[in-house]
């Protein structure tokens, strides 16, 4: 289903912004001199928007938690001495003021805020008259209701100049990223809201500087609208999430190496993509029958189970079966992400299957 969503196009400067827009900046404001020796290769490189954290909701107390308002000052240096749009976070009603207060360009909304309805209103009714680009970065959890709900409760406010932040999302798995990118959840949100501006941030999907470039590369593939990638001017000194963060120049060489692909395809491409979608559709149609077959089978030994009166889960079965699966997988060039998941998904219908088959009277 399409959300209505009441959306303008995001104005920066006075001109609509082209793709892919590029906000980059430190992950906190650390101090005046900071902010300028990292805002001025920047403006140099042609970057528009500076983006640094003035208050920081960090996971635990006694942990660098920003500089507060003294930080807007700084950014407003930025602005007069580059000519830079500067950006923040905001994660309740006085922040929102106090973002205003000092002609802060563009504010977005964290990942733990917009997990939160009644936060997001209260920033919503806190914009209700101004207009001002607000971002709404995906809320911690995968939920893709969630996050329209947060888009929709600001949009409400009267605020049409929105856009999303996809930064990933929390798993309680250890995994190759910081916060697992889960891309099929902006993929929906992009179906959903089909004009919704999708800025991606590899920083925080990431966790480290060494993947920035790939996850950037993926979501210019899947034609999203930007990136927003923290940069520092000497990151490994950086007050909070040091080893995501990349200097100007290490910033410039992931931009010089993007590909920038077009979006429209012509006839001749399209009648090769649609002959390779019809052998997928076709392979579908396979997979689904398999899966069928599969879960006759595990009606079977649910059964069995229920004769001789066994319980439905057994791990050692299932840990077994993970591993051969997950090594058989490797072989074939899929990743253990990818098998891990598919195959718990498996596991959890046959237990659905079973379990029918245990409570039949």
């Amino acid at each position: 289903m399409v959300v209505d969503v009441a959306l303008e196009p995001i104005s920066l400067d006075g001109a609509i912004f082209s793709k892919p827009v590029i906000m980059a900046g430190p992950c906190s404001a650390e101090s005046e001199e900071q902010l300028l020796n990292t805002a001025r290769p920047l403006a140099d490189m042609g970057i528009k928007i500076f983006r640094a954290g003035i208050w920081k909701p960090r996971t635990r107390p006694n942990a660098f938690e920003g500089v507060g308002s003294e930080g807007l000052k700084w950014m407003q240096t930025v602005q007069k001495e580059t000519g830079m749009m500067v950006a923040t976070e905001v994660a309740n009603v006085k922040h929102v003021y106090e973002a205003l207060k000092y002609g802060v360009d563009i504010i977005w909304i964290g990942a733990r805020t917009s997990a939160n309805p009644f936060a997001v209103q209260d920033i919503a009714d806190s914009l209700r008259g101004v207009n001002i680009p607000v971002l709404v970065k995906n809320p911690v959890n995968p939920d893709v209701d969630l996050w329209i709900g947060a888009i929709e409760r600001i949009n409400n406010a009267g605020i049409k100049q929105l856009a999303a932040i996809h930064r990933g999302f929390s798993s309680y798995d250890k995994t190759l990223y910081r916060n697992v990118p889960q891309w099929q959840i902006p993929i929906e949100l992009r179906r959903r809201i089909p004009k919704l501006p999708i800025i991606t941030d590899p920083s925080h999907i990431c966790g480290n500087r060494e993947f920035l470039y790939d996850i950037s590369q993926k979501a210019m593939d899947l034609n999203f609208d930007g990136l927003i990638i923290e940069t520092h001017c000497n990151p490994d000194k950086a007050l909070s999430d040091a080893k995501q963060q990349v200097t100007p120049d290490g910033l410039k060489q992931i931009i010089d190496r993007l590909v920038l692909r077009e979006p429209e395809i012509n006839e001749e491409l399209m009648l090769t993509l649609a002959e390779l979608r019809d052998q997928i559709d076709k392979l579908d149609d396979r997979i689904i029958n398999i899966l069928e077959e599969r879960m006759g089978v595990s009606e079977k030994i649910g059964t069995y189970k229920k004769d001789n009166n066994i319980t439905i889960l057994q791990t050692k079965r299932w840990d077994d079966m993970l591993k051969t699966r997950l090594n058989l997988g490797n072989r074939k060039g899929l990743s253990e992400e990818f098998i891990i998941k598919l195959f718990r998904s498996i596991h959890q219908e046959s237990i659905n299957h079973q379990t029918n088959v245990m409570n039949q009277e």
